[in-house]
């Protein structure tokens, strides 16, 4: 009997263990620790090693280590401190960590982080070259072939060789001439502004011309006495940058313009080269961003040589991914476009005839993932199966049939290997932290590399559930997650916070590890608040028609949607329908000053982080996309403008706002301080003197403190 109390006793004391194992989580790891202690174990950036036997993968960001496909084993390749030590000997700039890297071929491999890029021999454990761009340099473009590095100093372009001797490109004394930079405030799909010829010959640039565009006034209050920094913002309506495109001749050291009017008003996107070099195409965009016309130039003059095709839309078009020549017939390239409604792929030639389209459906191809080698097959990542997921798809380009290759639902990212033959996929779902195989092309599982512990077993996590309801028009599922209060009590009633975005190329809700979100969410559940947010119309992925709802009228079918989100809330018995608050950032502090403004009966609380008030405030690029201009749609900038309905606000309120945001200028929120004194309606407002647009770093930590305690004031 006395042994029996004895056991009963040890099982009460581990059992009393384990349950004390289990925390809460502190709202420094709830901001941070999804990054960090708490991340589900990964391969980081699996690359194969140029053949179809070997795939490399860094870990803990200073070796590179190698796998294959016939072994359990590993082994180190590459080391940090290795090549660091190399750089050193020969006196140049040491690698502060390996991240971004390719393989050049089966031996020689290319690292490259911020301005520094070295090309390492691992056969002879040599350096191959070792550039670095001058530490006030920007944009920084490495081409291969001719081991070149190009980037832009202030507002001129330059490249420097394996030598480090650097060439001027442009020399614009101008500072309204801006030379390799990205432009039209990086839409449009692009990125950059350097664009090297497939075989390093030619360089080609972007120009912008901003001397029309206004400055816009941001204070650095960093100094002694706060300095003016001026930054050039083309608000909608107003006068916009002019691009022009350039390409520079390494040999004759020339430089020819593109011809394309380069003193009108048009954006220049998916700029491409032609296998050859001799001619290269772009995507041509009227200021209306309703007609788009692909382009032919010849390269050598810059002379137009023709159209190949042309598309418009009533509301806009978006052209974002570069052409895709195929290697074994280069008169033949693949286009993306959504102009049957989604987003699907075209096969064209050089001429501009179609030979087919290649995918179609009610879904979208999310990803390009390339071809076999003799390009019978072609290799794309789609929503086919949910907009919740991303799955992987092999498609015979002769007979047109698709074969799915990843099955696990989730959401998957797929390496495929040179000949395609294996591919490395890497998923994660709801109840999958992290999952990582190796497959052969015709989907059969060669071994399971990696599959991750739950990170999060030592915390009292919340239930989370995805949900779906009906659209504010009743056609269209909408996905939303749902987390519960972790102590639920049947009978007690919980406030909630619901975190919105809902505007385009943004998707929040999804079929992976924690539903799609961070951490905080879970803290606040943790702390006896439901938590909700829900994708509206107008959020990306899921076709042109759910997304160009916004258009003209940003923000009202999305309301309409989140309205709904608000009436299954208040279907839930544990929900407290008086103490409902909104949070969102950017498109989401727009719609949450929406909200509470249009619907103020509904929401308590609201916290609206670098916010839109007024489209007119906005930049041309997006803001002429989605609402045309103030003189073109006077009755839709009323309807959206946060100051015509500031006298509407009823609930608590607090604005957050980067003191050096240049993308929703801190005009917006000042416009709409003033807009409440004048209605006497009371408004808080915190500000982050030396952040952009979104607050980053251990800051960050300091903000969702902010953001937590003002829920917790007045909602709780």
């Amino acid at each position: 009997m006395k042994k029996q109390i004895f056991l009963l006793f040890i099982a009460l004391i581990f059992t009393g263990l384990a349950i004390g194992q289990e925390k809460m989580l502190s709202i420094d790891e709830a901001v941070l620790g999804a990054y960090r202690q708490y991340s589900p174990e990964n391969l980081l950036n699996p690359k194969w090693r140029d053949n179809d036997v070997n795939y490399t993968y860094i870990k803990d960001y200073s070796k590179i280590l190698q796998a294959d496909v016939s072994s359990e084993n590993s082994l180190t390749l590459v080391e940090l401190t290795d090549v660091n030590s190399l750089l050193k000997a020969e006196k140049k700039q040491a690698l502060a960590y390996f991240y971004d890297y390719s393989w050049l071929d089966f031996n020689t491999i290319l690292f490259q982080n911020d301005n520094n890029v070295v090309v390492y021999d691992v056969a002879n454990k040599k350096i191959n070259a070792a550039i670095s761009a001058p530490e006030n340099a920007a944009n920084p473009k490495f081409c291969i072939e001719k081991q070149f590095l190009a980037y832009t100093i202030d507002n001129n372009l330059y490249f420097s060789n394996a030598t480090q001797e650097q060439t001027q490109v442009t020399n614009y004394e101008d500072k309204n001439l801006v030379c390799g930079t990205s432009v039209s405030r990086n839409e449009f799909g692009i990125s950059g502004g350097i664009f090297w010829s497939p075989k390093g010959n030619l360089l080609a640039f972007f120009r912008k011309n901003e001397d029309d565009v206004a400055d816009y006034p941001l204070v650095d209050v960093t100094t002694r006495i706060a300095q003016l920094k001026n930054t050039k913002y083309p608000m909608a309506g107003e006068a916009s940058e002019n691009v022009a495109l350039g390409v520079y001749n390494i040999a004759s050291k020339q430089t020819i313009w593109i011809e394309d009017e380069p003193n009108s008003e048009k954006y220049l996107t998916c700029i491409t080269w032609d296998p050859s070099e001799k001619f290269i195409y772009i995507a041509v965009v009227n200021r209306e961003q309703n007609h788009v016309k692909l382009n032919k130039y010849d390269a050598s003059n810059g002379k137009f040589v023709k159209t190949l095709f042309e598309e418009k839309n009533a509301k806009y078009v978006e052209p974002e991914h570069d052409l895709i020549f195929m290697k074994n017939t280069p008169n033949q390239f693949i286009w993306q476009s959504e102009r049957d409604g989604f987003n699907h792929l075209y096969l064209y030639d050089t001429e501009g005839n179609l030979i087919k389209q290649l995918t179609s459906g009610n879904w979208v191809v999310t990803q390009f993932l390339g071809t076999d080698e003799k390009e019978k097959f072609l290799y794309f990542e789609s929503t086919e199966v949910s907009p919740l997921e991303r799955h992987v798809y092999s498609l015979d380009l002769k007979k047109g049939k698709t074969l799915k290759l990843t099955h696990d639902a989730g959401t998957h990212s797929v390496i495929i290997s040179k000949t395609a033959k294996y591919f490395i996929d890497s998923y994660s779902s709801v109840t999958i932290p992290q999952k990582v195989d190796l497959l052969s092309i015709d989907s059969k599982l060669i071994k399971n590399v990696l599959t991750a512990k739950n990170p999060l077993t030592s915390i009292k996590m919340p239930e989370m559930e995805l949900v779906t309801i009906k659209s504010a028009d009743g056609k269209t599922d909408l996905h939303g997650r749902l987390i519960k209060p972790l102590n639920y009590k049947s009978g007690k009633k919980y406030p909630v916070v619901v975190y919105v975005y809902g505007g385009p190329h943004a998707q929040l809700v999804t079929n992976s590890w924690l539903g799609g979100t961070g951490l905080w969410d879970y803290y606040m559940a943790q702390n006896d608040y439901v938590m909700f947010t829900l994708d509206n119309r107008g959020s990306s992925d899921r076709g042109f028609e759910f997304e160009s709802v916004i258009h003209r009228q940003c923000g009202q079918n999305e309301m309409a949607d989140q309205i709904k989100g608000i009436e299954f809330l208040k279907s839930l018995p544990y929900v407290d329908a008086e103490r409902i608050g909104v949070h969102g950032w950017s498109y989401g502090g727009f719609m949450t000053i929406s909200l509470l403004t249009n619907y103020p009966e509904t929401f308590k609380v609201g916290v609206a982080g670098g916010p839109v008030i007024d489209w007119k405030f906005y930049e041309v690029m997006y803001g002429e996309r989605y609402m045309d201009t103030p003189i073109e749609n006077p009755e839709g900038y009323k309807l959206t403008s946060l100051i015509e309905n500031a006298k509407k606000l009823q609930s608590q309120l607090l604005v957050i706002e980067g003191y050096q945001d240049a993308t929703v200028v801190p005009q917006h929120s000042l416009e709409f301080l003033r807009a409440t004194e004048a209605e006497g309606i009371l408004v808080d407002f915190y500000t982050y003197p030396t952040h952009e647009h979104n607050v980053r770093g251990k800051d960050r930590i300091h903000l969702m403190k902010k953001v937590t305690k003002y829920f917790d004031d007045f909602l709780k």
